[in-house]
């Protein structure tokens, strides 16, 4: 391992001033490959990271030149669909070693590495899809889009049901004004902020697996020992250093509508109220209040969006659902000064109260391919509707929930144009983190 890591800083070092010179680059140049097929580099290619690049790769016009693992026992899905592409273990050296091969990158990893992926990609000038939440905290979503906005990239990110018709159908009925202006949205999930394992402290130490390159994995989080069964490969969503919690897991996916539907951007207030929490793991079953300037949309001059997980959901009485119809296990409700909508996760809306919208017919709205929109959109050097510009905010807005996590009982006002709680300083230090060396994120000028 020791071997490893020397040869890892001695291409590093060595390949310096060729990335400098690349990062340097003013605008992106649309490469002649992209006028017949996207070549892609795929960072984690198991879990999540083969569904992602599974899906982009059944598009015709997709062809793979490196993928990225810090676990080498994880190739086995890709090398048996996509045989012959590059193996990597260090996403630093494939963007190095590929940059005048590599038209776009997939970006499946945990949360804490999305940005330091994603942002020496984009200085690249490379197109990117990068799961959710976009990024580990509020500064990071800010940084990722005014890159992607700088070098005029093509960007998605991974909420995928973003592309469903059911929420298409929900986004259509709520701007066609089915049940009139929006007064407040209720939104929530079952699953908790620790929800994988169950701890609030750190596990024994434990040998890292064969094959692992667990200082890779850690990246921009601070060093800490291996231990089984609870980060890699999958319960590192619990954990501060690394994930987001359940907000930061389903917060993408259930607000992507009401962000879509209703057209807010960024909070104005923010307050946390849960069981309490560590520094080292996200709390359990909690409530965020989000307060956002209201539009043309909503009743008010502002709009209530309300988040709970953990088990908890809004008084069912709420949604007006008539005897024997109970709220679905995730979901949004709409309040409407004409109705209710009630948008499961994932599911076809219902208008209620039932007896006023018992005829009521249905749009019909179909979903597409979330992504293959991303590739057809970067082949054809167009935008995607759920590229940073839009996914940043949405990203923000999930991250500054999980500040008021750490702070509960605490109103948190936000100014995002100063991009700084204007009430609570030590709340500015939770907008973003330290990094360790060789993983940092830079802002952007």
């Amino acid at each position: 391992m020791a071997q490893t890591k020397i040869l890892r800083r001695s291409f590093l070092a060595q390949s310096a001033a060729a990335a400098t010179a690349t990062f340097a680059a003013p605008a992106f140049v649309r490469s002649a490959t992209l006028e017949k097929e996207l070549h892609v580099a795929a960072i984690g290619v198991n879990g999540m990271g083969w569904a992602d690049l599974s899906s982009v790769g059944s598009h015709a016009k997709v062809k793979f030149v490196g993928f990225c693992d810090i676990d080498a026992g994880r190739f086995d899905k890709v090398d048996a669909q996509f045989p012959g592409v590059k193996h990597f273990s260090d996403y630093r050296i494939l963007l190095t070693e590929l940059a005048d091969k590599v038209d776009a990158v997939i970006v499946s990893t945990p949360d804490h590495m999305h940005a330091p992926v994603a942002m020496m990609a984009m200085k690249m000038g490379k197109h990117i899809y990068c799961q959710k939440p976009l990024t580990h905290t509020v500064w990071e979503s800010r940084q990722m889009s005014l890159l992607a906005a700088k070098m005029n990239l093509t960007t998605q990110m991974g909420n995928q049901i973003h592309s469903a018709a059911e929420y298409r159908l929900g986004v259509k009925l709520i701007k066609d004004g089915a049940i009139g202006k929006i007064k407040e949205v209720h939104s929530w999930v079952g699953v908790q902020g620790r929800t994988h394992n169950g701890r609030t402290d750190r596990p024994p130490a434990a040998p890292v697996p064969a094959g692992v390159d667990w200082d890779l994995w850690l990246g921009a989080a601070p060093e800490r020992p291996f231990a089984a069964e609870v980060y890699h490969p999958f319960k590192w969503r619990d954990w501060q250093d690394f994930g987001s919690g359940a907000l930061g897991d389903f917060g993408c996916h259930i607000l992507d509508p009401v962000f879509t539907a209703i057209g807010i951007k960024s909070p104005t207030s923010i307050m946390a109220e849960n069981d309490g929490t560590t520094s080292e793991v996200w709390p359990g079953p909690e409530t965020v209040t989000y307060e956002f300037p209201g539009n043309e949309l909503t009743a008010g001059p502002t709009l209530k969006v309300i988040w709970r997980d953990g088990g908890l959901k809004p008084p069912r009485e709420l949604a007006q659902l008539p005897d024997g119809v109970e709220l679905p296990a995730a979901g949004s409700v709409f309040i409407g000064e004409g109705g209710v909508m009630v948008l499961p996760h994932v599911g076809k809306p219902a208008l209620y109260p039932q007896a006023k919208f018992a005829d009521y017919k249905m749009p019909e709205v179909a979903g597409t391919n979330h992504w293959h929109d991303w590739v057809d959109a970067t082949l054809a050097g167009t935008r995607t509707t759920d590229g940073f510009d839009y996914a940043g905010p949405l990203s923000e807005t999930v991250q500054l929930g999980n500040i008021a996590a750490r702070l509960p009982g605490v109103k948190l006002e936000w100014d995002a144009a100063a991009m700084k709680v204007t009430n609570h300083e030590a709340a500015n230090k939770l907008l973003t983190k330290s990094y360790r060396k060789g993983f940092e994120v830079e802002a952007v000028s």
